[in-house]
């Protein structure tokens, strides 16, 4: 085999182990909803456990919700200390939690709790 037939050859070798390699990833269009939460000074560490775990049961209650995540491991700013995710099926879903009575129960436990949050929305 010739010098430049090795080289092709070589070439070739690599670029067939990098897409064996390659990362494979999806797109979903499912909605994603991040919260960062800022805890007031005196809250409790069973009261952020109890909203956190409301996160729960309110997912159980409210139709179009997929997935959830209530344990931070990485949250900045440093004053928000814990976050949770929500993620809905659909615009749809998203748009029914808002207004969702379940929702709007577990707020009366949550909004008293928290500084500040900082919620964010994300899709495909």
């Amino acid at each position: 085999m010739t010098r430049l037939g090795k080289c092709v050859s070589a070439t070739l070798l690599l670029a067939a182990g990098a897409a064996i390699a390659a990362n494979k990833f999806g797109t979903p269009s499912s909605i994603v909803h991040v919260v960062l939460i800022q805890w007031k000074a005196e809250t409790t560490p069973e009261q952020k456990a109890e909203a956190l775990q409301g996160v729960k049961k309110m997912a159980a209650e409210i139709p179009g919700i997929k997935n959830v995540w209530i344990k931070a491991s990485r949250v900045q700013p440093r004053e928000f200390t814990d976050a949770f995710v929500i993620e809905f099926e659909d615009k749809a879903a998203a748009e029914r939690y808002a207004d969702h009575p379940a929702h709007r129960a577990w707020e009366k436990i949550y909004l008293p709790l928290r500084e500040e949050s900082r919620s964010e929305q994300i899709t495909n």
